[in-house]
């Protein structure tokens, strides 16, 4: 498919702009005269259970999204995606993420340019799993024979996001005695802050970076390198020789990148060196070697248990008919939001404290994947594409932003994210031996239904208002939720849940024509950065040659810095 279909130009989408002209959207009345709405718009994705009966829509808008998929091509899409065909166009490259999940045995086997995909992927998780259960036992020693207590992972980008994300979502599951830090901003207090308080003699640094050359993350391995050095001379642990200085990154650093030979230049065996492939996106490499620091943290048994979560929804994305297949759902909804209600944002709110950090991963897996404004044949885009992602954890967000989603004026569509069981079953004795956790899930019941049906006026009135004091409590409702609810926050379902928002945002993608998988657009400041780094420094003619602003605001900096 070298072309995108251009789907302004599909009978799909006249259909749905005819169709949006006339929808009126109520909520409470569909609700009223449909008792079945609920069940019939109730989905399933492995452990997933997905509400979205509170979405503007009727069962013809979820029809009209439907064929507009099928118009799109979005069945062939999905087919080129697995099977490696060189869908990101633009880097001439496959999209092979969901072959990092694939199971062991898994037939037929996937092969792509005469490459089995699968042997390669089963060699590095084994090697890693083999890493991960030697740090575990405390086989794996630093410099002076004590086993790693600290793992800090140094990364920016996916090779930070979805490492800190999964870890302090599977925080239960962490073993006793392990933590992991997570290092990405260049920011030096970002660095300095992570290591402070630590043992240099257990704390072992996994560098990750494919290319071995990502200004932040190698910045941070070399300050990382120097704190160490530093630290473990102060401690008689080693001489100042260069051979001790060697020794102590060999057994204190291991890397996650392709470069061999950078990898050995900065002291890392490269023999520790824990590789992946082109075909995995920074945003979509939680589960290749990327994830090393989690594997450790939780163990192989845990990491495979992801796996196969997400491995879950990969089978479901490919086989589910349309009509009944989530993520391609979810899709068209957020679609339908964009293109057609003038939705510019989408709130992701987590009632499950361990996602805290969710909203966070998402927001680069959406904003970098679909910030786009060409097809992926270079022509212009046709409709609008993207949305802001945003969000955090319930109850928190309801004592911040709900206010603007409840009663503003924009429409933001949300997804509240629930499980059922908690990992800390708390009860509240001073409250009457309260389940804290039933307190918390009902706030995500009645946010959801406050939002959906509102309260009117004669409500408000019933309640003996004053009458100059109703407009302000009066709540129009129709702002639109999908729920989504799990048993628990599981290996298992932490992996659906991400393989979910991945297919939700490439669905999005095919139906704009775009590549949702290249992210040119983070090059430019980068390329900046570098050249505006002398006249940060003082040289006075590099300062000269910048434009009025930047001039005026590195010659400010430059007479403020003290240290």
């Amino acid at each position: 498919m070298n072309t995108p279909i251009d789907a302004t130009t599909t009978d799909a989408w006249t259909s749905l702009t005819g169709h949006q002209q006339e929808l009126v959207p109520d909520l409470r009345g569909w609700f009223a005269t449909d008792p079945a709405r609920a069940e019939r718009l109730t989905r399933t994705v492995g452990d997933l259970h997905v509400d979205l009966s509170k979405n503007l829509v009727t069962d013809e808008t979820l029809r009209l999204l439907v064929a507009l998929a099928d118009q799109v091509g979005l069945e062939d899409r999905i087919e080129a995606m697995v099977r490696g065909d060189r869908i990101n166009v633009t880097e001439d490259r496959a999209v092979l993420h969901t072959a990092l999940r694939r199971p062991a045995g898994a037939e037929p086997p996937l092969v792509v340019d005469g490459q089995d995909v699968d042997a390669d992927v089963q060699a590095e998780l084994t090697k890693m799993y083999a890493f991960a259960d030697e740090v575990r036992s405390g086989r794996w020693t630093g410099i002076t024979g004590k086993p790693v207590r600290t793992v800090v992972n140094i990364g920016i980008g996916g090779s930070d996001l979805g490492p800190v994300m999964a870890y302090e979502a599977l925080a239960p599951y962490v073993q006793d005695g392990l933590e992991v830090r997570f290092v990405s901003n260049i920011d030096p207090s970002d660095v300095a802050e992570t290591v402070a308080g630590l043992d240099p003699e257990t704390t072992l640094f996994i560098v990750a970076s494919k290319t071995f050359g990502t200004l932040e993350t190698l910045t941070n391995a070399r300050l990382a390198r120097a704190w160490l050095w530093e630290r473990l001379a102060a401690a008689g642990a080693i001489g100042d020789t260069d051979e001790a200085r060697t020794q102590a990154v060999a057994r204190h650093f291991v890397a996650v990148s392709t470069a061999l030979d950078k990898v050995a230049a900065f002291g890392i065996d490269p023999a520790n060196a824990f590789g992946f492939w082109d075909w995995v996106g920074g945003r979509y490499s939680l589960d290749s070697a990327i994830g090393t620091s989690l594997a450790i943290a939780v163990g192989p048994a845990a990491f495979g248990e992801m796996l196969a979560g997400f491995h879950t929804v990969d089978e479901h994305l490919r086989t589910a008919p349309f009509d009944q297949n989530v993520p391609v759902l979810m899709g068209l909804l957020n679609v339908w939001y964009v293109n057609f209600l003038g939705a510019h944002t989408h709130a992701v709110l987590p009632y499950a404290q361990h996602l805290h950090r969710f909203p966070a991963y998402l927001q680069q897996l959406t904003m970098e994947s679909n910030g786009k404004s060409v097809r992926w044949d270079g022509s212009p885009v046709t409709t609008d594409t993207g949305e802001i992602f945003w969000g955090e954890p319930g109850t928190n967000g309801q004592h911040a932003f709900y206010q603007l989603i409840h009663q503003g004026t924009r429409l933001i569509p949300a997804d509240f994210i629930a499980v059922a069981t908690p990992a800390h079953p708390l009860r509240d004795a001073a409250a009457g031996d309260v389940d804290v956790h039933e307190l918390f899930l009902a706030n995500f019941f009645a946010q959801t239904k406050a939002l959906a049906f509102g309260k009117t006026a004669e409500e408000v009135r019933a309640e003996g208002t004053a009458e100059d004091v109703v407009p302000a409590r009066v709540f129009s409702g129709n702002r639109p939720t999908t729920s989504v609810l799990a048993p628990a926050l599981t290996p298992g379902v932490l992996g659906q849940l991400i393989a979910l928002y991945e297919h939700i945002t490439f669905v999005q993608g095919v139906v704009w024509g775009i590549d949702s998988f290249d992210q040119w657009g983070v090059e430019l400041g980068k390329k900046l950065a570098l050249e505006i780094a002398p006249a940060v420094a003082g040289d006075r003619g590099a300062v000269a040659e910048q434009d009025p602003s930047t001039r005026g605001l590195i010659e400010y900096y430059l007479a403020h810095r003290t240290r």
